[in-house]
């Protein structure tokens, strides 16, 4: 073999040599990634059990028709909020505030609209709250929440209907989450909120709730 082909097969072998294979690079988990470990059941909500609403998994999506021909759509983040299980286990108080001044349309010019006075005001209002109390929990699962919504200060009747409701245990932390997905629907007009009406955005709005909680646990309650 000549002797630059047996230096250039040296060269090679010493560079697979100190290269790590490909294979390992492409599996590597991203800094940060959440554990590839499956969540485990946790059975019911826990009696007597106090949660926290975990605002990295707590968002109000609204729907609006715009000009009866698609819909407009926001979020709002969760300020805080707690679930508190009864004794028996069979009934649930719930509390949670929003960040009215959260909202994003993904429109910054939208985003401003909506917090202006035109909308929620968020100035003078920064802040919306749902409560419920005697939430009914059967055979381990929540079905509605007959609760009021207060916007703008002024609170009227909201029921929110579970579309799905689990707990299980998380594997980041080891504690039980419960929580699922609720709807509803207003007429905005009920809180004041008009503008628009008379030419083409609609009074009524299509509210998506994604929430889940976690248990305290009992040493710190």
């Amino acid at each position: 073999m000549p002797i630059a082909s047996r230096l250039s097969l040296r060269l090679l072998c010493l560079a697979a040599a100190l290269l790590p294979p490909c294979s390992a690079q492409a599996q590597a988990p991203a800094t940060g990634a959440a554990p590839e470990m499956a969540a485990r059941p946790a059975g019911p909500p826990q009696p007597g059990g106090r949660y926290v609403v975990d605002p990295t998994h707590t968002f109000v999506l609204y729907e609006m028709g715009h000009y009866g021909t698609s819909t407009n759509r926001g979020r709002f983040g969760t300020r805080d909020g707690q679930v508190q299980i009864d004794a028996a286990g069979q009934l649930a108080r719930v509390d949670v505030s929003f960040d009215m001044a959260s909202v994003n349309t993904g429109v910054d010019l939208l985003n401003r609209h909506v917090q202006s006075s035109d909308f929620l005001n968020v100035a003078d209002f920064p802040t919306g709250r749902y409560q419920a109390e005697d939430v009914r929990i059967e055979e381990g699962r929540v079905q509605v929440l007959r609760g009021r919504l207060t916007l703008l200060g002024q609170t009227h009747p909201v029921d929110l209907r579970a579309v799905r409701f689990n707990c299980y245990v998380s594997p980041l932390h080891g504690r039980q989450v419960c929580g699922g997905d609720f709807e509803a629907e207003i007429l905005r007009s009920q809180w004041g909120i008009n503008w628009g009406l008379q030419f083409g955005f609609e009074d009524r709005v299509r509210l998506l709730v994604q929430v889940e909680a976690v248990l305290v646990p009992v040493a710190a309650r």
